[in-house]
């Protein structure tokens, strides 16, 4: 198996949490359960949710902003496998997310 990182992204606009109704939360907590159950033997690193971004760098420690949402840690035999996980994800189906970006971990140069 193989493993993979993946980043729930958010739109290009901010979303405040606050405009959503609670039947779409309750909606889509719920979907987000089943999901959570039915790929439970994929799932390494539950992940959740991510806040505000800094970026550091050579000119130091500075506030910037990035589309990643959330993220997860999933194995599967393949990326297109993993990548499938993701179909019709609520991230994006119920909740205002854009999409699931899915990228498989690769062994650290020298250490492999």
């Amino acid at each position: 198996m193989k493993t993979f990182l993946a980043l729930y992204m958010g739109s290009d606009m901010p979303v405040d949490p606050g405009a959503l109704d609670q039947a779409t939360i309750d909606r889509g907590m719920a979907a987000w359960g089943r999901w959570m159950t039915d790929n439970a033997a994929h799932v390494v690193v539950t992940g959740g949710p991510v806040g505000k971004t800094k970026k550091t760098g050579k000119d130091g420690v500075t506030d910037i902003r990035n589309k990643v949402a959330g993220y997860i840690v999933v194995q599967a035999e393949s990326h297109e496998a993993a990548a499938k996980l993701f179909e019709n994800h609520p991230h994006f189906t119920i909740f205002p997310g854009d999409s699931v970006e899915i990228m498989e971990q690769l062994p650290v140069p020298g250490q492999g």
